[in-house]
């Protein structure tokens, strides 16, 4: 459905949910509750930003970000499905996926009795390209606004074989300085060096940024802390259904290839993605499903 009436009218919830046209021709679903606002794009069911109310934002938006329909945005929550990184076979097939740049249908809105609101988007199987993902699957993100923020994918294998799949919400989160945060949760755990040739390290203590980092921790599913002294918080990653962290900033160099980070913006974000990725990609029976879901809350440091 991509009609703004239509969706105002069937989905649209007074000035707490509206759904308008972006310059650039993405058409967004807009929440302002009691609580926070936040703003999610259709193209990839991928909320661009979240900012509880009285707070610095916390999901990150670049401001050089493309909204040109079909083309990826540059940070918020992309949706990296199904698959994470390159295609294991099919180099030509887009890196993370394509549920990123697909239109995602909104199928549910609804206002809940303590302040917060919630909208449910499925990617439906006609938007899914064949020859990329032959398998009959549905798929399905909810997203939940309010003083924290919650997203869940959920997967459903609705054909007669076994699939796997391999995802992340690859979040950017917005940061005084990435030079002077750090990432609590990760100490002891094992991690492939994407900067190191896919080397097998092992995490020392806290993560911090004085380089390129790109890095998929393995068998993690502890909570993580963005804990940035400046701003006098901490961002707290609560997940289940996730079984790797990836933690990436491209540092200067890469960000000035890639041309839509902003100027410094590598210095204002960080990801810290919630993931199934490398060994940790799930295999869903037929019939059954998957369900990835993680929340953010802040809390006063």
């Amino acid at each position: 459905m991509n009609n703004l009436t239509d969706l105002n009218n069937q989905f649209g919830i007074g000035t707490e949910l509206v759904f308008e046209t972006a310059l650039g021709g993405q058409t967004i679903a807009t929440i302002n509750n009691e609580q926070a606002r936040a703003s999610i794009a259709l193209q990839g069911g991928h909320l661009m930003t979240w900012e509880p109310v009285g707070t610095a934002p916390v999901i990150w938006l670049s401001p050089a970000a493309n909204l040109t329909p079909g083309k990826s945005i540059r940070g918020g929550v992309p949706i990296c499905w199904p698959w994470f990184g390159a295609h294991a076979t099919h180099a030509d097939f887009p890196a993370h996926g394509f549920a990123r740049t697909t239109h995602w249908d909104v199928i549910d809105s609804t206002s809940l009795p303590d302040g917060v609101t919630q909208i449910t988007l499925e990617l439906a199987p006609a938007n899914m390209p064949a020859l990329q993902w032959p398998h009959p699957t549905a798929v399905r993100c909810q997203i939940t606004v309010g003083k924290t923020l919650t997203i869940e994918l959920i997967t459903h294998n609705t054909g007669q074989t076994e699939i796997t799949i391999s995802e992340a919400l690859h979040t950017y989160f917005a940061v005084s300085d990435v030079r002077d945060i750090s990432i609590e949760g990760l100490d002891g755990c094992h991690y492939l060096d994407k900067v190191d040739g896919m080397q097998k390290k092992q995490q020392t203590g806290n993560i911090t940024f004085a380089s390129e980092v790109d890095r998929v921790y393995i068998d993690t599913e502890a909570d993580c802390v963005i804990r940035d002294s400046a701003l006098s918080r901490q961002i707290r990653i609560r997940k289940t259904g996730s079984h790797s962290t990836v933690v990436w900033n491209p540092w200067i160099d890469k960000a000035t290839q890639m041309g839509d980070l902003g100027e410094d913006g590598y210095l204002r974000m960080v990801c810290v993605e919630s993931a199934n990725a490398a060994k940790n990609s799930v295999t869903i029976q037929s019939g059954n499903e998957h369900r990835l879901m993680v929340n953010y809350s802040l809390e006063t440091i």
